[in-house]
């Protein structure tokens, strides 16, 4: 409830930081617990280009829920959560620099910004972009972490062509770098996947949940084979939702994972995992409905997985 001396800010109103969280883009003096990072690259994109604008439009859109002073409501499970975060503990960083047609200078530049939110010993919640940003910003991490890949594709593409960093290929080169533990493949089901990506993926040992093997197993199921507390990166295409859910998604699928099936995964994960950064990517606002429905479902996801993460008691024991 808005009191009559306190200003209403509405959701036209305002610089559009995540959660209106305070802006603080000089990463050398960076004093924050969790830290949003716009990626707003989509050059690794082979169809239709426009998530380049995603951050912005979630940056937007997390301007609709009220004010987070006070942290926000689950009116389903009858508490409050971000109460403590939302008071100076989150911040939004901007953006990456990004150098049209020098995609190894934007990888640089992104991979530079999420090494000093670390640095600073902040959590990077990366926003982006095409999915081709996810190997520069793992690329930043130096402790030993699991990968958990939230998906309908593989992203897994051999390099042919001259071809390595398009929005299918971060995978392949996330999964060779010595800190990356295990790489687990959540929600896949893409008929556009080769065989040839399958089973080079299954050959370097990473681990394959179908849709239909998730349907079966559970969020449990995925997270059981990844020990208690370990470190974990988690990255979520919007597309590991099913196609009538994402309007503003240009590699939809059929046959996904409905919103409560990823909210559930993503609370299992917390749960069991140290979650120690995430990135949401494939938003096209240039493809979305008139609402902006798959903009605001992307901010939506990042606000219930921050309170998913910092209501577990290792949170608050390492933050207070």
């Amino acid at each position: 409830m808005v009191g009559a001396s306190e200003r209403l800010d509405m959701p036209f109103v305002g610089i559009p930081s995540f959660l209106r969280a305070p802006i603080h883009t000089n990463l050398d003096t960076l004093k924050a617990e969790i830290a949003v990072l716009g990626a707003p690259t989509d050059e690794g994109s082979p169809f239709k280009p426009g998530s380049r604008f995603g951050a912005r439009a979630m940056r937007e859109h997390s301007l609709r829920f009220v004010s987070g002073k006070t942290g926000y409501y689950d009116p389903q499970r009858g508490h409050r959560f971000l109460e403590r975060e939302m008071n100076g503990a989150i911040v939004d960083v901007g953006d990456a620099d990004i150098l049209p047609t020098n995609l190894p200078g934007t990888f640089d530049n992104i991979t530079a910004s999420v090494h000093g939110i670390l640095s600073a010993g902040a959590v990077p919640v990366v926003l982006g972009g095409d999915h081709a940003i996810t190997f520069p910003v793992v690329r930043a991490f130096a402790r030993p972490l699991h990968v958990v890949h939230l998906d309908a594709h593989l992203d897994y593409m051999p390099f042919v062509h001259g071809m390595f960093h398009t929005n299918m290929h971060a995978f392949r080169h996330i999964r060779k770098m010595s800190h990356v533990q295990s790489l687990t493949q959540v929600g896949i089901r893409s008929l556009r996947d080769s065989e040839v990506m399958h089973r080079d993926a299954r050959a370097d040992g990473n681990r394959i949940v179908t849709m239909e093997a998730f349907r079966h197993s559970g969020a449990q199921g995925v997270v059981d084979v990844l020990p208690r507390d370990a470190a974990c990166y988690v990255s979520i295409d919007i597309d590991v939702l099913d196609l009538s859910l994402v309007p503003g998604c240009v590699s939809a699928e059929p046959d996904g994972m409905s919103y409560r099936e990823l909210r559930d995964l993503l609370a299992t994960i917390a749960a069991h995992t140290e979650v120690v950064g995430f990135d949401l990517v494939e938003i096209n606002p240039l493809l979305d409905v008139a609402t902006g429905v798959t903009a605001y479902l992307g901010a939506h996801t990042v606000l219930e997985f921050l309170g998913q993460i910092c209501a577990q008691p290792r949170w608050s024991k390492a933050h207070g």
